[in-house]
């Protein structure tokens, strides 16, 4: 896709996202789609360092202008939970609340999602961080661009490094095709524990639907409900917990 087309199909989302938002159509945005802009140069000269913390990321993503996304955004929203999960959920990037909030699912899906890691004795109060494969929202919602995953891909991978959590869970189509690099879909993928290599250390994954498809497809309701209990019985046994009756997930 050349830079032109891609500049036509951005301005139709703005265009899309001032319809649904105000009302109004708001000035035209120039997007620097020009394939001399490499990303992937951008992430070679940043180093996952071994004094990085949380606090000290997030604020690198709330300054960060790698992609155009940093321009369009109200909040970057770098992630939250606890410093020493269980689970690290990730998902594929903030929507509208989580825009104006500068905070990782906390919309309807969200919601959900907290209901659906409760049901199996996660929290991000406790024992979970949440964090999504890019922090700023994309306009309308659409998808992100592979460039923008580019620009927002060390971010996550010192996250993980810095939080070593015991399992990874992946929600949504982009997070997982993006993580596992493949073209698979969330019904090839669920249902099963892999593993992936995040800067030199495996970690356990599973990969299920995302909240927002709950909330669209009540078919997909049971699959994530086997996965997570699949998720909470892999916990018992790196953690040793006795195994519970979980409540069905509502």
């Amino acid at each position: 896709m050349t830079s032109a087309e891609k500049q036509k199909i951005a301005g139709f989302l703005d265009l899309t996202a001032d319809y649904l938002g105000s009302g109004y159509k708001s000035a035209e945005k120039e997007y620097n789609f020009d394939k001399s802009h490499n990303i992937e140069s951008i992430n070679k000269n940043i180093t996952i360092r071994e004094n990085d913390t949380i606090e000290k990321i997030s604020e690198e993503i709330k300054a960060c202008r790698n992609c155009n996304l940093g321009s369009t955004r109200k909040n970057a929203a770098a992630g939250e939970g606890s410093l020493n999960p269980l689970v690290m959920v990730i998902g594929e990037g903030p929507g509208e609340d989580e825009d104006r909030q500068g905070r990782p699912f906390v919309g309807k899906a969200g919601q959900l999602l907290d209901k659906m890691l409760s049901s199996i004795e996660l929290s991000r109060d406790t024992n979970t961080f949440i964090a999504n494969i890019i922090k700023c929202r994309p306009p309308g919602n659409r998808d992100p661009y592979p460039e923008e995953i580019t620009a927002c891909a060390h971010f996550l991978e010192r996250q993980i490094k810095f939080l070593k959590p015991k399992f990874l869970l992946i929600t949504g189509k982009i997070a997982a095709q993006t993580l596992l690099k493949t073209n698979d879909s969330i019904g090839k993928l669920r249902g099963k524990v892999m593993e992936i290599k995040i800067s030199g250390a495996v970690y356990p994954l599973i990969a299920t639907y995302h909240p927002a498809a709950l909330l669209r497809f009540e078919d997909y309701k049971r699959p994530a409900w086997e996965d997570l209990k699949l998720l909470r019985s892999r916990l018992n046994l790196l953690t040793d917990l006795n195994e519970n009756n979980f409540p069905a997930v509502s």
